[in-house]
């Protein structure tokens, strides 16, 4: 289905009879709600579930200006009120971890917030590598010398840039860098709710040391470990994935 919020049609994955209260699903940077299909259908079984695709990414276009995680947590609050849910489950994969980060510490939410999953969750910003700190110089450098010229000044930060910076458009690059920027660990102490963290001990995008302090750091946290899964621990053994979410939201 598509809905408009903040006049920007959003495609949604809606699965399981509508209710006031919902499991909802942010998908992880340049993916998609599609993807959740099979653990939504397996979470309707007792949950309504509503997975939508993230302005600038799957099916719904990019936001109108360069935004910044608080703006995609605004975004997910008018999402969920869009739908009238009084009680929400928030799960996140990745980059919709850290929306979901974000969205834990905001005070007065206009809906309640039951549990949070992070699956494979981003928001702790990484040591830099030698090799990442040689990258960053060179772009600033050609920042600078390139300053007159827009054009080349992209090509420069494109050619050093991530696999997923090269892959965005101009604008959602600006919002990546904006993304990445920010450290959400100081967060992690004052999230009030249940956390369930699911992680994939082969994740080399977010770590399973990002797991194990985010179990650390989070008051009422515990970590379910993937054997021999990567960043996308879901997909990559569906069933036990499943089994994880049926136990903890006693499906």
């Amino acid at each position: 289905m598509t809905v408009t919020i903040d006049g920007i049609p959003t495609n949604v994955l809606a699965v399981g009879e509508p209710a006031d209260t919902a499991v909802v699903m942010l998908h992880g940077w340049a993916s998609n709600g599609e993807l959740f299909r099979a653990s939504a259908e397996r979470v309707a079984a007792k949950y309504y579930v509503l997975a939508p695709d993230l302005p600038g990414a799957g099916l719904t276009p990019e936001p109108p200006g360069e935004w910044f995680v608080d703006d995609f947590v605004d975004f997910v609050i008018r999402f969920i009120q869009h739908f009238g849910l009084k009680r929400v489950i928030l799960l996140g994969h990745s980059f919709g971890g850290r929306v979901i980060i974000k969205m834990a510490n905001r005070a007065g939410l206009p809906f309640e917030i039951d549990k949070l999953i992070l699956v494979d969750a981003a928001g702790i910003r990484p040591e830099k590598t030698g090799e990442q700190k040689l990258k960053e110089r060179v772009a600033k450098f050609g920042k600078k010398v390139l300053s007159g010229s827009p054009k080349l000044t992209e090509k420069l930060q494109a050619h050093v840039g991530s696999a997923d910076y090269r892959a965005a458009s101009p604008l959602m690059r600006k919002i990546l860098v904006n993304t990445v920027r920010e450290d959400l660990e100081p967060l992690l102490p004052t999230i009030p709710y249940e956390t369930l963290l699911i992680w994939g001990t082969l994740d080399t995008a977010t770590p399973i040391a990002d797991a194990e302090k985010m179990e650390a750091l989070i008051p009422n946290a515990g970590l379910a470990r993937m054997e021999g899964c990567t960043h996308f621990s879901f997909l990559d053994n569906p069933a036990l994935y499943c089994a994880i979410l049926a136990s903890f939201l006693q499906l």
